[in-house]
């Protein structure tokens, strides 16, 4: 499965970015999709999470501030990020796997895309 991330970018503080995320196929591989990210000198961390079935994981930081969602007809998983912060800033990965347990254990990546928040 390959990934393509798009949808990064510049912005100040309390602006907007939707980030999107293509998956080559669709199957087992691509059940969970979700968004990483990782920030200077920092370990990469979940950002978000979605089951094919719609069921979603955050992490504590973003929630109330960013959704995932995704279109399954198109292989795709969103992350709409609202009121961002300068510590959003990062590069964004999106990550597939079998379950939501197992986003960040598999092999399956993007390349990553870069979100700056600017004070």
């Amino acid at each position: 499965v390959q990934l393509v991330e798009s949808g990064g970018g510049l912005v100040q503080a309390g602006g907007s970015l939707k980030l999107a995320c293509a998956a080559s196929r669709n199957g087992f591989s691509t059940n969970a999709m979700g968004w990483y990210r990782q920030a200077p000198g920092k370990q990469r961390e979940l950002v978000a999470g979605i089951t094919r079935g719609g069921d979603t994981k955050y992490t504590d930081s973003i929630k109330g501030r960013f959704t995932v969602s995704r279109d399954n007809a198109k292989n795709t998983v969103y992350l709409q990020m609202n009121s961002l912060k300068p510590e959003d800033t990062a590069v964004y990965y999106c990550n597939s796997a079998l379950t939501l347990s197992m986003l960040g254990q598999s092999n399956y990546w993007g390349q990553g895309t870069q979100v700056t928040v600017s004070s």
